[in-house]
Parts: structure tokens; C-alpha cells; sequence
């Protein structure tokens, strides 16, 4: 995983992102992440805390960078 990539996201959202702040970097709707979370199918591990939903700064890196690699690989 880059740490170029994990860097850029902790600096410019901290170590969690929300849903809205997911939906800018994967570029989707939130309710297409809201549908992908409750059907199990989005890409990113999630959690809950005070009754909202996040995701770890390093996990979305890892994403990204793995769809990078699968568009490099093709």
C-alpha cells in the first residue's frame, strides 16, 4: 500500500472518514455507498461509532490503491 496515498488522505481528512467524505474520494453518490454498505458489497470496510458510519483513512488508501494496480494489470 503507498504511503503517499495514506498520507494524502489522513492530511486532508484525519484518520476516519464519514460517509460524505468517502463519496468525494471514490467520486460516488452516498446513496450508492449507503446501498453498497447495506447490501455488503462496498469495497471499503466500515464501522459504526455514535451512531455514524466510518472508515479508516488506511483501509480507503488500500482500496485505491489496489484499483489502481488492477488498471495498471490490464
Amino acid at each position: 500500500m503507498s504511503l503517499l496515498t495514506q498520507a494524502f488522505l489522513l492530511e486532508k481528512y484525519g484518520p476516519r472518514l464519514n460517509v460524505d467524505q468517502m463519496a468525494e474520494v471514490l467520486q460516488m453518490a452516498r446513496q450508492t455507498i449507503n446501498n453498497q454498505m447495506s447490501d455488503g458489497s462496498f469495497p471499503v470496510p466500515t464501522y459504526r461509532a455514535n451512531g455514524r458510519r466510518f472508515a479508516d483513512y488506511r483501509d480507503l488508501a488500500k482500496h485505491l490503491d489496489e484499483c489502481r494496480e488492477a488498471v495498471e494489470g490490464v
